[in-house]
């Protein structure tokens, strides 16, 4: 399995990973498709989009994945301080999760919602790739804030 090491740098820098990416200065409430970040997974080829305009002040992020098929990718980043709830919406093939101790199989258009307080694990066992939205909110619970 695959651990990206940028996960873990944000969940010690206390961030989600579409900051490292985003220029806060060019925000404003549209993002067109050729102006959003991509970062491509260097070992599992995994595809990551923030879908999601910059510079808003909003807690809520959308994020749009491609999983080449056969891919697995971990995400074991503690999140010390903040309470990530996320939705994730597979809109083609099929993927596996692994998550607070369960597995789920899903199949294009099944949503699951997790809260991300441990790791998670994410397969896409078919032979095409698995395209799928993910909305997530954090909040920072240093802070005092609730979601």
């Amino acid at each position: 399995m695959v651990t990206p090491s940028l996960d873990r740098l944000c969940a010690g820098l206390g961030v989600l990973l579409s900051a490292l990416f985003r220029d806060e200065a060019q925000g404003g409430p549209l993002a067109r498709r050729g102006a959003q970040p991509v970062w491509t997974d260097p070992d599992s080829g995994y595809v990551r989009r923030s879908v999601s305009p910059a510079g808003t002040g909003s807690r809520l992020e959308i994020v749009e994945v491609e999983m080449p098929a056969g891919a697995r990718v971990l995400l074991d980043a503690p999140r010390g301080g903040f309470r990530l709830d996320q939705q994730l919406w597979l809109l083609e093939g099929e993927l596996t999760l692994s998550v607070g101790g369960r597995e789920h199989r899903l199949a294009a258009g099944d949503c699951l919602a997790m809260l991300l307080d441990g790791p998670i694990a994410f397969h896409n066992p078919g032979e095409v790739p698995a395209r799928y939205a993910v909305v997530l909110t954090a909040a920072d619970l240093r802070d005092g804030c609730r979601p």
